[in-house]
């Protein structure tokens, strides 16, 4: 291994080791939100509106932000702003004992993800290079996902411990994995103060706007992203149904999240390998996930379910990332990572909030709805394989 791919590659497991104790932190607490929300008298609608409006302004905010990154090169510090904003929002949760309040810093938590995740995403992209795209984004998504594993586990042991509907106390504890976090990413900036110099660059025409093949990937993406539901739902709809016991429902989205770490790895290397159709193939096997997890009572099927959102996270989390940083050039990275993200938003708000409005009528029509923006997405990829190669 030559010294600038073993330094990519000691950048990308940094900055994975944050991600890690990150994701324990607010994917810890996003696993235990719809819960608490339908606790504290939330309706099916809220929840879908309030999990959508969060996801929307932290993918609009993305827009901005990956601009600001390119044009300042300020990479560094916009990441650990949002880090900060992201991380320390998620113990004020347990401050609120109604939902008319606790709704806010479960939303500027989303907002603090959007700041910081285009200029670390563009970050991530100059260490890949050099390890391969789907490969180092499969990396860091593991570490990632390794910690959408340990924090429900560790909200579900509190749960556990100090009894059901503490979700209070469990809020306030997941300060302890934001703090590590938040150590991590400050020593990573001193060791990597200019991340750009993990790229060899070629010489590049400045050309105006982005590839046209960026937004026919963008449209491919978009059905997806309508029809892939936010755990909060899902995990309202558990709680609501009764089918699985409160404690476990943290528990299963802890084993969809390790499905989701495996999948980053395996996909990550089919996307290097075989390009896009390893995309094509995680969207299809994601399109049974809400039929399995809305419409049966068996939990074995609701797991299986669950595993299929897991494999559609990971293609998400992994191949969907590297495959911007594959079609954008380096010096218009961070903005292409904002206006996808930003995209992506506002089409998983507009899903999210008609899948809660549709659920509240019968999960049927959650179900015909998720389906058909994903059977659209996958036309979308069929329809422009010669264009993506696939």
């Amino acid at each position: 291994m030559n010294d600038l791919k073993k330094k990519s590659m000691i950048f990308i497991v940094l900055i994975g080791v944050v991600s890690l104790f990150s994701d324990m932190t607010y994917e810890g607490a996003r696993s235990i939100s719809g819960q608490y929300l339908e606790i504290l008298g939330a309706n099916a609608a809220l929840v879908g509106f309030i999990g959508g409006l969060g996801e929307l302004l932290g993918y609009a905010i993305r827009f901005f932000s990956g601009k600001l990154a390119d044009k300042t090169k300020k990479y560094w510090s916009l990441t650990i702003f949002g880090y900060l904003v992201n991380l320390l929002s998620v113990p004020l949760i347990a401050l609120f004992p109604n939902w008319q309040w606790a709704i806010l810093p479960m939303i500027l938590e989303r907002i603090g993800k959007g700041i910081r995740v285009p200029t670390r995403d563009a970050m991530i992209s100059f260490a890949t290079k050099s390890v391969g795209r789907g490969w180092g984004f499969g990396i860091h998504g593991f570490l990632d996902q390794l910690g959408a594993v340990s924090g429900p586990i560790f909200v579900a042991i509190v749960l556990f411990i100090l009894g059901e509907n503490n979700f209070r106390y469990a809020f306030f504890l997941l300060i302890i994995p934001a703090s590590c976090a938040i150590g991590v990413l400050f020593f990573s900036r001193f060791l990597y103060p200019v991340p750009s110099k993990l790229e060899v660059q070629l010489i590049e025409l400045d050309s105006k706007g982005l590839p046209k093949l960026f937004w026919i990937y963008s449209l491919c993406v978009l059905g997806f992203a309508v029809g892939f539901l936010d755990f909060v739902l899902i995990a309202f709809h558990l709680e609501k149904t009764k089918l699985i016991a409160q404690p476990m429902i943290p528990i299963l989205y802890a084993f969809a999240m390790g499905v989701d770490g495996a999948s980053a790895l395996v996909f990550g290397k089919l996307f290097d390998k075989n390009g896009f159709i390893a995309l094509l193939f995680a969207i299809i096997i994601s399109i049974f996930a809400n039929p399995l997890i809305f419409l049966s009572s068996s939990i074995y099927l609701i797991i299986v379910g669950m595993t299929c959102w897991g494999i559609g996270l990971g293609a998400l989390e992994s191949i969907i990332r590297a495959a911007v940083a594959n079609i954008v050039p380096i010096n218009k990275r961070g903005s292409a990572f904002g206006i996808f993200n930003t995209l992506l938003g506002i089409f998983w708000f507009v899903g999210s909030f008609a899948c809660g409005i549709l659920y509240g009528i019968a999960p049927i029509y959650l179900v015909i709805f998720s389906v058909s923006a994903q059977i659209f997405s996958v036309g979308c990829f069929l329809y422009f394989r010669n264009s993506l190669r696939v």
